[in-house]
């Protein structure tokens, strides 16, 4: 067990990793492949218990700053960052679906074994069947796609639909090394190349009654479906936290002068173009924007998570709406700002030493997630017919 650190402690170890992390980013973005090190270096620092209530061992930290600390290494290293959001977002889906027993113990061994949780739930793969046997518990068969982290996890959130008719979708927290679980090593997509976002196949693994979530069970109530909430608004932080670190890495590398204005400009210094200065100025304002609407959304979640199974529908559809409005606008501003920082910079910028496509690749990569255009839908539906979002895994 690691000692929990408190907010500042916590995020000051975040800020130093993230240095670190920064570092080799473009040459492990190049690399692909299970970033070990940085996986062990997060294990190491404490972090993964910080969400993780104080009488169970964690450092009881809020959600808004738990999110803080993923913004940090997020701007560094959407893989990482993406892997770590994944570690809190798992964490809670075992206390959003699990009964007070299940989620108390395994948030409790979580912090003694500080173990690093992956994600093999995909609810849109329906490809893994569990089938009941004689001694009351099942066999999971089949594959999961999009398994975020599995690889190099302790314990795997994992998702299997019922051999039944109208089956159940069943979630369960299983150990990563159980007999028949089998990572493979199959992600080789053009962006957030190190989060292992390959399939896991389940060959006649065993998985007892009492392993699975039943009470309250996946989306069940108002507060078991903030979940893919959770899920949105995490993505949400993430997407704002590349275009960050894209719009940073454009101006510091224009304030090292490592550009110079076009033959035709008038101004002494590409520092001082008008057109340069605009271009950034515009992106700003995009960011600023994206910026606002995200801490908007962040502010509201300690209070939702706070209520419990107190939460309503109508709180639940209001929270909805709010994330939503910022994955949208995270997604719009930050493809737009990973895009056109290449415009001043110029042809020297697109050196692969520099790796500023990286930026634009991993958010092209996470944004397909779910389309936003169906985010865009449920607002308009809201605006119109004052319907809010139907609780699903991604809304």
């Amino acid at each position: 067990m690691t000692t929990p650190l408190s907010p500042a402690a916590a995020l000051d170890t975040a800020k130093a990793l993230a240095a670190g992390f920064a570092r080799t980013a473009a040459a492990r973005d190049r690399q692909g492949g299970t970033p070990l090190a940085e996986r062990n270096a997060l294990r190491e620092s404490g972090l993964l218990n910080f969400t993780i209530a104080k009488e169970l061992g964690g450092a009881g930290g809020s959600w808004l700053e738990a999110i803080g600390l993923v913004r940090e290494i997020a701007r560094a290293d959407s893989s990482l960052a993406h892997l770590f959001s994944f570690h809190y977002y798992l964490l809670a889906t075992a206390r959003l679906f699990g009964s007070r027993e299940q989620w108390t113990n395994l948030h409790r061994q979580s912090a003694e074994n500080n173990w690093f949780w992956g994600n093999a739930l995909n609810p849109l793969n329906r490809d893994v069947i569990a089938r009941q046997g004689a001694d009351g518990n099942y066999e999971w068969n089949g594959v999961k796609t999009f398994a975020s982290g599995a690889k190099d996890s302790d314990l795997l959130i994992v998702s299997a639909l019922e051999n039944r008719p109208e089956g159940r979708l069943f979630v369960a927290a299983l150990p990563t090394r159980r007999e028949g679980i089998v990572i493979r090593d199959d992600w080789d997509n053009i962006g957030q190349r190190q989060t292992d976002s390959g399939s896991v196949a389940f060959e006649r693994v065993i998985v007892h009654k009492d392993e699975i979530f039943l009470d309250p069970g996946p989306l069940a109530t108002p507060f078991a479906s903030i979940r893919g909430l959770i899920g949105q608004l995490v993505f949400a932080n993430l997407f704002l936290s590349i275009a960050e670190g894209a719009f940073q890495a454009a101006a510091d590398y224009l304030r090292r002068k490592e550009t110079r204005p076009w033959f035709e400009s008038l101004a002494p210094t590409v520092q001082t173009d008008p057109f340069v200065l605009r271009h950034f100025g515009e992106l700003w304002v995009k960011l600023e924007g994206a910026r606002a609407l995200t801490e908007q959304a962040n502010a509201r979640i300690d209070a939702v998570w706070a209520k419990a199974e107190a939460l309503t529908a109508a709180e639940r559809g209001e929270f909805a709406l709010v994330i939503a409005t910022a994955k949208v606008a995270t997604t719009q501003a930050g493809l737009e700002i990973a895009s056109r920082i290449f415009e001043p910079l110029g042809a020297r910028a697109t050196t692969n030493a520099l790796a500023f496509d990286r930026f634009w690749r991993n958010l092209r990569t996470q944004t397909l997630h779910d389309p936003v255009d169906y985010k865009i839908q449920q607002l308009g539906n809201w605006i119109i017919n004052e319907t809010a979002p139907t609780p699903t895994f991604y809304s």
